[in-house]
């Protein structure tokens, strides 16, 4: 029990980031029809910028202020998004009527060119203007903002009291706000004029266009929503792992994909179900972890993609799409 508990925990904390991440993929997906794989460096950029604004406002060691990690959250989802909106409005807008494989192959040159840019090694020169470049070629470790005591500690097993169930402030920090973020997003799309446009530009951007609705305001919007979402999941990684690696090491991409499978296996272009996935994949995860093995716990990620694809291509709260030829 005590190891269902935790295995339990550790699964809806590490999905609520992959559910963050995945929500940016499917809003995309739903409104412009392919996939933004520059989104997983959005999200590494989202754990880089909180690290640089907490080396910037001297949050570097336990005596910071208890809103430390409220501004490094709300500073890193800013940048990011108007980050996301830059990338919108110079690498995908001009190519909007252009085949899918231009726009593919864009995206992924931003996502080459985003991992690079972060690899540039700069601080002799910023040096001389009193300023240090937060990024490089090596891995860095992460202040943490909250205690690092447990919240609550308990043993459910008689025959061994030792081996306790930890509820961990980071934890508490991540799943809060990972669910109220995506609560939000929930009442933006589904309660908002604005999430009336997203729906309908989703549905048939010309006619939305015709009924009034600014298609490209709309579209900006989206990825400005989906890059500030993805830079909340990098804040709450770092803060849970405490350590971030260079900007071109494959982990980066490693997660984005794990993001996308979320997105697919909810059924991509559905909000909900990015929601769902994203959790699915964090437990299925952190269960095979925890009851088979540690070092396949990527194969049971996408063990999990190819089954769903099998059975229910569509994702599970996905619809079918029929295309008329």
């Amino acid at each position: 029990m005590t190891k269902l508990l935790q295995a339990s925990m550790d699964g809806v904390a590490v999905g609520s980031l992959y559910a963050l991440i995945a929500l940016g993929y499917t809003m995309v997906y739903g409104i412009l029809k392919f996939i933004n794989f520059a989104h997983s460096d959005v999200f590494m950029l989202g754990a880089w910028f909180s690290f640089a604004i907490c080396g910037f406002l001297g949050y570097t060691t336990a005596d910071h202020p208890v809103y430390a990690a409220l501004v490094a959250l709300i500073g890193s989802m800013a940048m990011c998004g108007a980050l996301g909106f830059t990338i919108e409005r110079l690498a995908y807008r001009p190519l909007r009527g252009a085949p899918r494989i231009n726009v593919l192959i864009t995206a992924i040159g931003v996502s080459l060119l985003l991992e690079n840019v972060g690899q540039l090694n700069s601080n002799k020169f910023l040096a001389e203007y009193g300023i240090k470049f937060p990024f490089g070629t090596r891995p860095t470790s992460v202040p943490l903002l909250l205690p690092d005591q447990p919240l609550l500690s308990f043993a459910l097993d008689s025959a061994h009291p030792n081996t306790l169930v930890n509820v961990l402030p980071v934890d508490v920090l991540v799943i809060g706000v990972a669910f109220t973020l995506m609560a939000l997003l929930q009442y933006l799309v589904f309660g908002t004029s604005l999430g009336r446009a997203m729906r309908a530009v989703s549905y048939d951007a010309k006619t939305a266009s015709l009924m009034g609705i600014d298609v490209d305001r709309v579209v900006s919007i989206t990825f400005v929503i989906g890059s500030a979402l993805a830079a909340a999941a990098g804040f709450l990684y770092g803060q849970k792992l405490q350590s971030l690696r260079q900007s071109a090491d494959g982990l980066w991409v490693l997660l984005g994909l794990k993001a996308f499978v979320a997105a697919v296996v909810g059924g991509v272009g559905n909000v909900r179900g990015a929601m769902a996935g994203g959790l699915m994949i964090g437990l299925v995860e952190q269960f095979g972890a925890a009851y088979l093995s540690t070092n396949l716990r990527d194969l049971y990620v996408f063990s999990l993609l190819i089954v769903v694809l099998l059975f229910k291509p569509e994702g599970l709260l996905g619809k079918a799409v029929v295309e008329k030829v």
